[in-house]
């Protein structure tokens, strides 16, 4: 990417993947905007048992307007940085969402 930010989107097989940074134990739930390439989300549920992992899908898919078996954490279970993957949308709609930022669902 030589030196360029915003966050990296890739698709394949109907979803979408992008990096996740994540904030646990925030005050309250929320998409911040932009860290780096990856969206930064914080929850606030622990980094405790998957319940961290367990915010990030129910707010992604309350954010994106899909079910929540379709946002699956693909790498990072256990670090604050994670590669999530979303079936039903595409890139441009998580590219809106990072532009939007501290955006909650309803």
């Amino acid at each position: 990417m030589s030196g360029t930010v915003g966050l990296t989107v890739s698709q394949r097989d109907g979803a979408v993947r992008f990096s996740v940074r994540v904030q646990p134990r925030a005050s309250r739930s929320a998409i911040v905007g932009l860290h780096g390439d990856a969206l930064k989300v914080a929850v606030h549920a622990p980094p405790v048992d998957g319940a961290a992992n367990a915010a990030v899908v129910e707010l992604l898919a309350a954010a994106l307007g899909v079910p929540q078996r379709a946002v699956s954490v693909v790498s990072g279970a256990t670090a604050r940085l994670k590669l999530v993957e979303v079936q039903g949308v595409d890139v441009p709609s998580v590219r809106a969402l990072a532009a939007e930022g501290r955006r909650t669902p309803r």
